[in-house]
């Protein structure tokens, strides 16, 4: 509950941001273009954090790079604060600041969750977490517009700064590990004396340690093909098309406002649903919902009722999630425990480093072909390239059944 409880305080802290600075450029506190540099600056520090996070939580206490990347995401708060219509580039620092402290903690959670429940209760632990992260997203903003009738700018965002201090010393450490430890060890004769320890490798070569865990997983490097496609190609395309099909077919922002909504009620059924389920073939069942985004982008390029439109991104989030949440437990399973953290900062640095990629590339696309060429390609990509990762041999049950290699 501890682990829980943090994950949804950086949750809320995270979601709640763009929401603050979009109402600080409504307050004309900050311009549009002030407001674009914050967010890209928040972005590179989380990319630039997410990999060496991953390497620290497997180096040292997961729990203490928790509490340091949570801690610096809370000073990033009152910095903002101070900058805010003063200076600009002390907000954009300080957003590097707070992304970075985003990052660094994002592998650290998902290794903490493997140390701190036992291997039977996982799927259901991470189903906890994703509905977390979801209902940030719809309680996020919806609290913050309710604080902002009555707190300013600068107040919402120290209370950012607040939750990022939950998040930092509400969390337990693992147990699970040490506990399994013990009892490997009980009984046993008193160790010899130990060796003098070896010397810790270098930064670069850790991380590279974690890229070849990574590479003995087939059906891992073919799920982040599959994220590849649908979150570079399918979301950034649904993220730029939707907004302009609410407007100019249907006449109206509330498909839009609802399409959003569904999408994220849908996840949140999703996780409910994988919480307690468990298919015969858990890998081949994540990726058929995986393949579900497509139907998001598919129902923009047919003239329908704007219900069928809505109805298609609650299926596609109920999709999302019944492939993020075996998709967590088996990583958590299958990888190494000393260097999951670096394999789970290869799985968000993959999937949140090309979404922007795919968004600078999809505007472009559809003034050169038309938004339903765009949509079509980008359909037929979150169909077909998660039914070819199905067909890798050890992604039909998310497990590694060959032989480990020598590296």
């Amino acid at each position: 509950m501890r682990l829980w409880a943090g994950t949804t305080a950086s949750g809320l802290a995270t979601w709640a941001l763009p929401f603050v600075l979009g109402l600080a450029v409504l307050h004309r506190d900050l311009g549009a273009a002030g407001l674009g540099l914050v967010l890209a600056a928040r972005t590179v520090g989380f990319l630039a954090a997410v990999a060496v996070g991953g390497v620290l939580a497997d180096r040292h206490s997961r729990r203490a790079v928790v509490l340091w990347s949570a801690l610096a995401a809370a000073v990033a708060s009152p910095l903002l604060a101070a900058g805010l219509g003063r200076s600009l580039a002390l907000m954009t620092a300080a957003a590097v600041l707070a992304g970075a402290g985003q990052g660094a903690c994002r592998p650290a959670f998902q290794a903490l969750t493997a140390d701190s429940v036992e291997p039977g209760r996982r799927q259901q632990a991470n189903a906890a977490m994703t509905m977390s992260v979801r209902g940030s997203t719809l309680a996020g903003p919806a609290l913050t517009a309710l604080l902002a009738a009555f707190l300013d700018v600068g107040a919402l965002l120290l209370g950012i700064g607040l939750l990022w201090l939950v998040a930092a010393v509400v969390p337990g450490a693992g147990t699970v590990a040490a506990t399994a430890a013990a009892r490997a060890t009980a009984g046993a004769p008193d160790p010899a004396p130990a060796a003098e320890p070896a010397p810790r490798a270098g930064f670069r070569t850790e991380f590279l340690e974690g890229v070849r865990e990574a590479r003995r997983h087939p059906w891992f490097l073919a799920g982040l093909a599959a994220l590849v496609a649908v979150v570079a190609l399918g979301y950034s395309a649904t993220s730029v098309a939707l907004p302009l099909i609410s407007r100019d077919r249907y006449g109206t922002e509330w498909v839009l406002a609802a399409a959003v909504t569904a999408f994220t009620v849908g996840a949140l059924g999703g996780a409910l649903v994988i919480s307690r389920w468990r298919p015969r073939s858990p890998g081949r069942a994540a990726f058929a919902g995986l393949a579900a985004y497509g139907l998001a982008p598919l129902s923009l390029m047919l003239p329908v009722h704007p219900v069928v439109v809505v109805a298609a991104y609650a299926v596609a989030g109920i999709g999302i999630e019944l492939f993020n949440v075996p998709w967590f437990t088996a990583t958590q399973r299958e990888v190494a425990p000393d260097k999951l953290a670096r394999v789970s900062s290869l799985d968000f640095l993959v999937s949140y480093g090309l979404a922007p990629v795919g968004l600078a590339l999809i505007a472009p696309a559809i003034e050169a072909f038309g938004v339903t060429a765009v949509l079509g390609a980008c359909a037929g990509a979150c169909f077909l390239v998660p039914a070819a990762a199905a067909l890798v041999p050890t992604a039909r049950h998310f497990e590694r059944t060959a032989a480990p290699t020598a590296d």
